[in-house]
């Protein structure tokens, strides 16, 4: 019997490749994951105590391999498509972002791994995104474009077949597992030659930006990837002195004790040379770099007070004034473990220390984590964020698409319509991080909580 590469194998063989294959093609990319590793290992070298807590909640080893793009396509098809990439890589779509309600006429998932060890292992994710045509208001346009989109093929046609391969055979040895990493790269590839002419191009790009971005080309090229930071304050500041010029604000929560959720910042778009169909030279702006810094999830009741917080802060011009905002409408938010643990705010990870192991029998399943917790029996880890925040999400689209402020507009959420064109159900992260806890829990013999219907 064939001996088959594990789909986290293959993830950690695709991420790498795609991210060499992205600092060549951005140079400043590389760029930024030096001042990323720069930025890391002074925020570790100053807090050991930091890196005796990543180390011990297995945080480390994801650190510096940690990274998470973005890509639009064009059609239910190629959604679709991209679903059973990604579930060779062991990544699957978890949560539905309605970006309309920025003026973006896309929807979108996450494909990411799910399981506890795969995150562990290497937490890649895709930001994936599929163009809403019914948003788009001019209706011969609207069918301009998806006639287009309807010629082209974003896959190769040897990835098609071992994606069949895969399904046929149960897995993939390891030189076809080479051969699939090398042949879907090429869907995110970019190419300077568009599929369109100049006039249609401009057509497209004054219905939106992302509709020329995602229709005029032969495929679904990476716009960013991203590292991810122990301080993006540090990021931030210091991105001029590495030659980056950053956007106005940082997307997100403000700077805290312990981090919850996501911050996010970028740098500009690059503006690219780009040969239309016609033999016409023009330029495109769609793909930047970006950073995050991760942490805690929080819980449905966390997040309602995260989001009621957030709208209060608003948004102002430059980031000094929209931190000082931020900490202003966030110091209601606790910052300490121990409440954001027993207010239900945040998820947590229990693992048996030394004395509770030894004293497991004592531990009852209704006994106060808390108390096992004060008697050094059981340790608490938060569950680190493994997804995206609309708002942020549409900021970072937003800043890089020549608008610096969050527009607010009505949504147009449809996630029916995103799941049939995708084939299967998005996955609740909410779900997701319960069960997290959950199996913390019973391996620590304490009873499970259900925090997805608090209405506190």
């Amino acid at each position: 019997m064939a001996e088959y590469v594990s789909a986290d194998e293959i993830r950690e063989m695709f991420a790498q490749a795609m991210s060499l294959m992205y600092q060549q093609e951005v140079p400043q990319y590389g760029t930024l994951l030096d001042l990323v590793a720069d930025v890391n290992i002074g925020v570790l070298e100053k807090h050991p105590m930091l890196l005796e807590q990543l180390t011990n909640d297995g945080e480390i080893g994801r650190l510096n391999i940690e990274r998470h793009g973005a890509i639009r396509v064009g059609t239910p098809e190629e959604l679709a498509g991209l679903r059973k990439i990604f579930a060779i890589m062991g990544m699957y779509p978890v949560g539905y972002y309605d970006l309309s309600v920025a003026g973006i006429p896309v929807h979108s998932t996450a494909f990411r791994p799910t399981e506890d060890a795969a995150l562990a292992r290497n937490p890649f994710r895709v930001f994936t995104s599929l163009l809403r045509p019914e948003l788009i208001e001019d209706i011969p346009l609207r069918k301009q474009a998806l006639q287009i989109l309807a010629k082209r093929s974003i896959f190769t046609p040897v990835c098609r077949e071992l994606v069949d391969i895969h399904a046929q055979q149960g897995g993939l040895t390891a030189p076809q597992a080479q051969s699939f990493v090398r042949e879907a790269l090429e869907t995110f590839r970019w190419r300077q030659q568009a599929c369109v002419d100049a006039q249609t191009y401009q057509a497209l790009h004054n219905a939106h930006r992302l509709v020329a971005d995602i229709v005029s080309f032969p495929g679904c090229h990476i716009n960013h990837l991203t590292p991810r930071t122990l301080d993006i304050d540090r990021v931030q500041a210091l991105m001029p002195e590495y030659g980056v010029t950053p956007k106005n604000v940082i997307e997100g929560p403000p700077r805290r004790l312990h981090p919850i959720l996501l911050r996010q910042t970028s740098f500009r778009a690059l503006e690219e040379k780009v040969v239309f169909a016609e033999g016409a030279q023009g330029a495109h702006t769609a793909r930047f770099g970006e950073i995050e810094q991760r942490g805690v999830a929080l819980t449905p009741k966390g997040r309602r007070l995260y989001d009621t917080l957030l709208a209060e802060a608003g948004v102002a011009a430059d980031n000094f004034a929209h931190q000082n905002r931020l900490r202003n409408a966030f110091a209601r938010f606790p910052d300490d473990e121990t409440t954001l643990r027993q207010s239900g705010l945040a998820w947590y990870r229990y693992r048996l220390l030394p004395a509770g192991d030894a004293n497991r029998q004592a531990i009852k399943p209704d006994d106060s984590p808390q108390a096992l917790i004060e008697r050094g029996w059981i340790a608490a880890s938060p569950v680190t964020y493994e997804d995206f925040l609309p708002v942020s999400a549409a900021g970072i689209f937003q800043s890089n698409l020549g608008a610096e402020t969050q527009v607010r507009e009505q949504g147009h959420a449809s996630q029916q319509a995103f799941e049939a064109a995708l084939g299967c159900a998005v996955k609740d992260p909410f779900v997701l991080y319960q069960e997290t806890e959950n199996r913390s829990r019973r391996q620590c013999g304490l009873a499970t909580v259900n925090r997805l219907t608090d209405t506190d």
